[in-house]
This record gives structure tokens, C-alpha cells and sequence, in this order.
């Protein structure tokens, strides 16, 4: 404006200096006015000098004008996504935060944002890139699905913080697993040879962690174990097998499930062969007299690592060319009595062999010596 007694209307440009270090800008006076529009894009060196310089014409002097304007922080909004949602247990999910200026505030946000995943854990500060943090997290329970789930932003010197609406939630299902068998130690087995049995359990993808719970062993000869815990997603028990009546046996194995897996199933073969034995022979007394009774006993014995007691009959040879004598086990011993009625042939060669009556266990004999005076 003309100073008085001066009037009429300037005319040329007025040069505007923002205070914030970004490049004059030069506009047409029209009417005695100029205008202009500018962005802060800080609030570094708030509040910013501001000044206007009139150029002047042919009728009007220069001069300048100045003053001061106020930038403060620009209000945010949080927004969080969380990708599987529902996961399962031990599957990694996505979580990203999404930070925006509230208008008429504009710019792109700086700093970190903290999420917190509802069931104990809170990540590290992680840094905006573009105004979006992101980061992973498995939940290992389903105790306290859904979770409630959050990311606070901690603003920076342009831009207040926020956090995510309060409610917003996360679902956790259980996972799916698979069950296996192995008959580690040793397939095949003989008849009464402690087996190994380990089972492992184990999600299936996208699910993760270790399940916990018990197993249970059936064996597929009758016999089934307790329920024998997971340690480390695997079992173990051992069993021995007393018969081969059924070989090859299927072996199952029943996972529980717990709170954070389902259950499942799974099964496998075991071979049991029959165990051999040695069979040992005794004559009592020895040397006997003519017609003296004379008790001949047969043990026979498993060899390890076969284990339990056989069944079946021994038949007992004297030497002497009378009649072979069979006599049922009982206990693993087989027993008869016979007198000699002459001592041509003295020494007599004697055995006694075992002959199995379920196939259990092999054949064995023994041979021996017997004199009658």
C-alpha cells in the first residue's frame, strides 16, 4: 500500500520467504495483492520468519513486510492388518501398521511402531518405511484366542503418535498333525526281545511348534500301552512280544491332541520269529546200576536276546534201543525215569531233543553220556 500523502495502486511482484530454507517465490501484484500458498513439511524451526519484499516500479518505492507463522505436529492414524487371520498354532502371521497423516496434515510418517500380539509377547520397535511397519509373530497357544491385538506409533518431531482402535482381535486355531511308528530296535524281533517303539508327532503346515499330550501304543497281540507322554513331539515305550501267532503284527499309535493340536493316528508292522533255545540234559544218578531208576531232566532255555518260557515236548533217547519217551514241558522242564535192564552197550549215548508245539521257539537237543554198571 502507498504511504500517504502517496495513494493510487502499486503495481510489479512481491518475493516471499517462507523461514524454512526452501526456495523465494516471486508473485504478480494485482489489485495491490499477491498471494501465494506453501507447505511445511517440518516443524524444525518452528515458528519460521516470514518475509515479503515488493520489488517496487516507476511509481512506487520498494519496502518489506514480515512476520512469523506456527507449524505443529500433524495428527496420525494407526491402522494394523494381520495376514492369516485365524492362523494355527505356530504359523507365522504377517502384521503390518499403516501410518497416515489426518487431513489436512499431510507428509509421510517416520519412526517406529511397537505391536503387541495379545498373548504375552511385544515386538522390538519397528522402524516406518514408508510410513508402514511390518513384522512377523507364531502364536504358540490357542489359550486366549483371540488375542487382543494393537500397534502404537511413536510419532516423531513432525507427527503425533497414535495407536490402533481398541477391540481389534486375532483368532489362533489348533493345528493338524500327523502321527508315525517306528519299531526302532529291533524289526525284526524274536519272541520275548524288549522292542523299542518310538512315536513322533508333528504339525502339519502351515502349523508349527511342538505338540504335547500323550500317545498310546497298541501292539496288535492284545496288548496296549498306558498313555506315555511326548517329550519333544516324540514317545517311547517298549514291548515284547510273546508269540509269533500274528506276525507281522500292525502296531498303532493314537496321538491325544491337546489344546493346541488335533489329534491324530498312525500305524506300522513288527515281525516276531521264534526265539532259539538251548536244551540241556541231566541223569541222575550216573552210573546207575542194572535196573536202577534213573531220572533224565530236560531244561530248555531261550537264548538271549529271546526272553520267556517254552512250550512243547522233549523226546528222550536212552541209547540203549528201547523206545524214544516224548514228555510235555512244564515250566521250561520236561522229566522222565528209566532203569537200564543190561550193560551191553555201556557207556550209552542219551539225548534229548525239544521240539516246539505253538512255533515260538526252535529246536534244540543235547546229547550225552550215560554207564550202568
Amino acid at each position: 500500500a502507498p504511504v500517504a500523502p502517496g495513494a493510487g495502486t502499486p503495481t510489479g511482484t512481491v518475493t516471499f520467504d517462507f523461514g524454512d530454507g526452501s526456495p523465494t517465490v516471486a508473485e504478480p501484484l494485482v489489485g495491490g495483492v499477491a498471494s501465494t500458498n506453501h507447505t511445511y513439511t517440518t516443524t524444525a524451526g518452528s515458528p519460521f520468519t516470514l518475509t515479503a519484499t515488493y520489488s517496487g516500479d516507476a511509481n512506487f518505492d520498494g519496502s518489506v513486510g514480515g512476520g512469523s507463522h506456527t507449524v505443529e505436529a500433524a495428527e496420525t492414524t494407526t491402522a494394523l492388518t494381520d495376514v492369516p487371520d485365524p492362523s494355527l498354532v505356530g504359523q507365522p502371521v504377517t502384521f503390518t501398521a499403516t501410518v497416515s497423516p489426518v487431513a489436512p496434515g499431510a507428509g509421510t510418517p517416520t519412526g517406529t511402531v511397537v505391536f503387541d500380539f495379545g498373548d504375552g509377547n511385544v515386538s522390538p520397535p519397528v522402524a516406518l518405511v514408508g510410513g508402514v511397519a511390518t513384522t512377523s509373530h507364531a502364536y504358540l497357544t490357542t489359550v486366549g484366542s483371540p488375542f487382543t491385538i494393537s500397534a502404537t506409533y511413536s510419532g516423531d518431531a513432525d507427527f503425533d503418535g497414535s495407536s490402533t482402535p481398541p477391540g481389534q482381535t486375532h483368532t489362533v486355531n489348533q493345528s493338524a498333525t500327523t502321527t508315525s511308528v517306528f519299531d526302532d530296535l529291533p524289526d525284526p524281533s524274536v519272541v520275548g526281545q524288549p522292542v523299542t517303539f518310538t512315536a513322533h508327532v508333528n504339525p502339519v503346515a502351515p502349523g508349527g511348534g511342538t505338540p504335547t499330550g500323550s500317545v498310546v501304543f497298541d501292539f496288535g497281540d492284545g496288548n496296549v500301552s498306558p498313555p506315555v507322554p511326548l517329550v519333544g513331539g516324540v514317545a517311547t515305550t517298549s514291548h515284547a512280544y510273546l508269540t509269533t501267532s500274528g506276525s507281522p503284527f500292525t502296531v498303532n499309535v493314537t496321538y491325544s491332541g491337546d489344546v493346541n493340536y488335533t489329534a491324530s493316528a498312525g500305524a506300522g508292522g513288527h515281525t516276531v520269529n521264534a526265539a532259539s533255545t538251548t536244551t540241556a540234559l541231566t541223569d541222575v544218578p550216573d552210573p546207575s546200576a542194572v535196573a536202577e531208576s534213573v531220572t533224565f531232566t530236560a531244561t530248555v532255555a531261550p537264548v538271549a536276546p529271546g526272553a520267556g518260557t517254552p512250550t512243547g515236548t522233549v523226546t528222550f533217547d536212552f541209547g540203549d534201543g528201547s523206545p524214544t519217551v516224548a514228555e510235555p514241558l512244564v515250566g521250561g522242564v520236561a522229566t522222565t525215569d528209566y532203569a537200564y535192564t543190561t550193560t551191553a552197550g555201556s557207556p550209552f549215548t542219551i539225548s534229548a531233543a525239544y521240539t516246539s508245539d505253538d512255533g515260538d521257539y526252535l529246536v534244540s537237543s543235547d546229547i550225552g553220556t550215560h554207564t550202568v554198571n
